[in-house]
């Protein structure tokens, strides 16, 4: 039987960039994720923000940036629409005056996916997003995770008794049992604290806190070489808060942090995670109320692109 053709991109020489409807890569939409691999995904939720809200627009904006990526990888020459069946699989469904329902919402939409034997790379939205995509993808066991950021997240509560925001996500993720916190590694915190506490819990749960001020003696192969032996081989997450990047390279963001890597370090070391068991990931924070020229949204867009050659290379040719 003749195998049937992936889907591909549309043409840039036929189609120009600029027409047509915006989709993640230029890939065809797609409403269902019966026979995907690796389903692209936008969570335009940003319900857990305490201070600059914009990042429900980032889907959006990262698909039409999005429109720069082309179809192979320059460096690693890792064709992706090639090995795997990659598709737009739309946005989860939110409830933009109801966070509780919104979190039940991404959970059931990513438990679709995770069913059909999907790995999904999403485009947030803000970090509490990975709080259900979590819940979703690690519901049959805790899972590793390498996690970018300039914040730990690992707050407990805002505002009173608010548990759910973006600065709580990993710590709730512990307590639920869907992180393996041994097996956790953040890479480029930094930025003033609210108490001398915020890092105790991270810390006393073993979690490897990387401050950007260790990362900057180092090597980012070095750092990741750390990293993946810290995951290991066992389920793995990759969350990626643009925050992480120095703002001078990724001002659309809710909460800047001067003294951030570089988006080349980024895109370096997001490709020393080849070879990972990753089950899903995601790139979050990107703000474009905030943005300058687009040059977060095309970051974002950027990313998504390495993280999903970097997954298509564990698919055959």
């Amino acid at each position: 039987m003749t195998k049937k053709p992936h889907p591909q991109p549309q043409d840039a020489a036929l189609i120009p960039r600029f027409a047509g409807l915006p989709t993640f890569m230029r890939l065809p939409m797609q409403a269902s994720p019966e026979g995907v691999d690796i389903a692209l995904v936008g969570v335009p939720f940003d319900g857990g923000t305490t201070n600059r809200a914009g990042a429900r627009h980032g889907p959006r904006e990262i698909r039409n940036a999005s429109a720069f990526m082309r179809k192979i990888h320059h460096v690693t020459g890792v064709a992706p629409y090639d090995r795997a069946v990659v598709a737009d699989l739309g946005d989860a469904p939110v409830n933009p005056i109801d966070l509780m329902e919104s979190l039940r919402l991404i959970t059931g939409f990513f438990a679709d996916l995770k069913a059909h034997g999907c790995i999904p790379v999403s485009a947030g939205g803000d970090h509490l997003i990975s709080l259900p995509i979590l819940r979703a993808l690690a519901a049959d066991g805790p899972v590793g995770m390498v996690h970018f950021d300039a914040h730990s997240d690992t707050n407990d509560r805002y505002f009173g008794d608010n548990l759910y925001t973006h600065g709580t996500p990993f710590r709730r993720a512990v307590e639920e049992g869907l992180l393996d916190p041994k097996r956790v590694v953040q890479i480029g915190i930094r930025g003033s604290i609210y108490d001398p506490s915020d890092l105790d819990f991270a810390r006393a749960n073993g979690f490897r806190v990387i401050f950007i001020e260790e990362f900057i003696t180092r090597t980012a192969e070095d750092i990741i070489a750390e990293a993946r032996a810290i995951v290991g081989t066992g389920r793995t997450y990759v969350s990626f808060d643009v925050d992480a990047i120095d703002p001078a390279q990724a001002p659309g963001t809710g909460t800047p942090e001067i003294g951030g890597f570089s988006s080349f370090e980024a895109m370096r070391m997001v490709r020393g995670l080849a070879g990972l068991n990753i089950i899903g990931a995601d790139v979050v924070e990107v703000s474009p109320p905030f943005d300058v020229s687009n040059m977060t949204s095309l970051l974002g867009a950027t990313l998504m692109f390495e993280l999903l050659c970097v997954i298509a290379a564990g698919f055959g040719d």
